[in-house]
């Protein structure tokens, strides 16, 4: 614990020369607060890009569909095309018990295709979805009104529909009741049940807000699909990656549609874990390159705080050979220079962390009036952070006093009194 006395001297050696004083913790402060900044922004970069690109989609999925194959096989020729089934559905549940969702998908049009969609004297092009009811698990979406599809809707066939924000805008009026009405999908009648939008979407996409989603079974049926699946979303329970497995889930579809093993080709995939795990890997990279011009930054002002204090104890001297000659013992002296080293460093340091979350205030403010930015969102740095920059600035003080407080304690108090 410091005494009073102590106290006073480090003000007052603080206050001797105050300009010098300011621009020597100016280093420090600036360097912690890019630190703090770099680390916030590539935090809220990660954030967003994440957001935009793997579009809220439970990360430990993968998309499947089908390709033409590339090799013959069997008597089976090259090019081939072929169709997924509903019992491939069944097959990937049983053989891999680690899969938590396998959704099967059919699609129908488009957003920007021909007209499909009717309601009265409005009509509209839409893509039209058949889905299964986890499908919501693994894409999350807010229900705005009604419901989801429901495994009632797929037993039973029923012609429901769920419609996006964009679908409501263009078949229906202002204040005009939506739940309960019908809508005409390429001349089928379907009741609409519920209306949706994507979860935490950095404003919906386009082809998302014009989506209807209808039961798989009843799609397959209304647009004579039979047993036909287009492609699947498959999601691994937490405890394993989806891309471990996906080797295995293709060996088991090549083996049950007569495909070559070492076709390559005729499945398509897009593993969203290992697109996560890239993005995660470029930015914990962006993270490093943060921490080092962080720290480099800083040092500048460490080696200039360690500079003052060579100065402020050669104007000391004299001081120092007084001490020395009363009593004062080598680790009093260091001790000294150490402390008024560490309560600069801090000082300096925690105006910049104040400065840094106070810019870092103001951006998610902007943010939050502006509305979503593309690839950007809620920068912001974890309390780990602060608790590292705190650690960083106890050292950094520490060794910005260490060599002027060895200086110091290397004086023999004769020749200290004789310097005028």
């Amino acid at each position: 614990m410091f005494s009073n006395d102590r106290w006073t001297e480090i003000v007052e050696a603080l206050n001797a020369n105050r300009m010098r004083t300011t621009l020597t913790a100016f280093g420090v402060f600036w360097g912690i607060a890019i630190l703090v900044l770099l680390l916030a922004l590539t935090n809220g970069l990660r954030k967003g890009v994440s957001s935009s690109e793997l579009a809220n989609f439970a990360t430990n999925s993968m998309f499947m569909w089908t390709q033409g194959t590339s090799m013959p096989y069997k008597g089976l020729p090259r090019r081939r095309r072929f169709n997924y089934k509903i019992d491939d559905v069944a097959a990937l549940k049983s053989q891999f018990p680690e899969l938590k969702y396998v959704s099967p998908r059919n699609q129908l049009g488009g957003y920007q295709g021909a007209n499909n969609v009717i309601r009265g004297m409005k009509t509209g092009a839409f893509q039209v979805n058949g889905d299964y009811p986890e499908f919501i698990k693994q894409k999350p979406m807010d229900i705005l009104q009604g419901r989801f599809l429901s495994y009632s809707d797929i037993n039973e066939n029923r012609k429901i529909c769920v419609i996006g924000p964009d679908v409501v805008k263009s078949l229906y009026d202002r204040n005009e009741d939506i739940i309960g009405s019908y809508i005409k999908i390429n001349g089928v009648n379907f009741l609409v049940v519920g209306t949706f939008k994507i979860s935490n979407s950095q404003g919906d996409s386009e082809e998302e807000a014009n989506t209807i989603f209808i039961p798989f079974t009843t799609f397959n049926q209304a647009f004579n699909y039979g047993d036909i699946v287009g492609w699947m979303a498959i999601t691994a329970k937490d405890e394993t990656s989806i891309t471990e497995l996906k080797e295995g889930i293709f060996s088991l579809m090549r083996r049950r549609h007569t495909i070559h093993p070492e076709d390559k080709r005729a499945i398509g995939h897009y593993d969203l874990a290992a697109e996560f795990e890239r993005f995660n890997g470029l930015f914990d990279i962006l993270t490093i390159v943060g921490y080092f011009v962080g720290a480099l930054v800083l040092m500048s002002g460490i080696i200039g705080i360690s500079n003052i204090m060579l100065i402020v104890v050669k104007e000391r001297t004299k001081e120092i050979g007084v001490r020395r000659a009363v009593g004062a013992t080598p680790f009093t002296i260091k001790a000294q220079i150490l402390q008024e080293s560490l309560i600069l460093t801090i000082l300096s340091g925690m105006a910049g962390i104040s400065f840094a979350a106070g810019v870092i205030w103001i951006l998610n403010y902007i943010l939050d009036l502006q509305g979503p930015v593309e690839n950007f969102a809620n920068p912001s740095v974890s309390m780990t952070v602060v608790f590292a920059a705190l650690i960083i600035l106890v050292g950094s003080g520490l060794l910005a006093g260490l060599i002027p407080a060895n200086s110091a304690t290397k004086m023999k108090p004769v020749d200290a009194l004789r310097i005028e």
